[in-house]
């Protein structure tokens, strides 16, 4: 079954900058989307960013457009690379197979990982 582990979150200030990892295993590349959202007290789940295996199509959340990047080595990790990073901007941040069929407003997820917990500081 779908294995997601995530990788690479910790404490930056702000105007820093991380990059997330996401390493996927057990279904076949090209099958799948991969997305990213993040949680925190008192928020809903927001929608990042997503990624086809199967040509490599981007989908981002206006918020975060132009500040966070996604990308893939084409094997079996999906990177988020976060730029620019605020305080609101800390959360836990998940990856996982998404349903894209109304894009990100989809907020359809199958499997996810445990998360990173990424804090910005004041």
């Amino acid at each position: 079954q779908v294995q997601l582990v995530e990788s690479g979150g910790g404490l930056v200030k702000p105007g820093g900058s991380l990059r997330l990892s996401c390493t996927a295993s057990g279904f076949t590349w090209g099958s799948l989307n991969i997305g990213w959202f993040r949680e925190s007290p008192g928020k809903a789940r927001e929608q990042i960013a997503a990624i086809t295996t199967t040509g490599y199509s981007t989908f981002y959340n206006d918020a975060v457009k132009g500040r966070f990047f996604i990308s893939t080595d084409h094997k079996k990790t999906i990177f988020l690379d976060l730029t620019n990073l605020e305080p609101a901007d800390s959360g836990v941040y998940h990856c996982g197979t998404i349903q894209l069929t109304y894009g990100l407003a989809s907020d359809i997820y199958d499997t996810w990982g445990q998360g990173t917990r990424v804090t910005v500081s004041s």
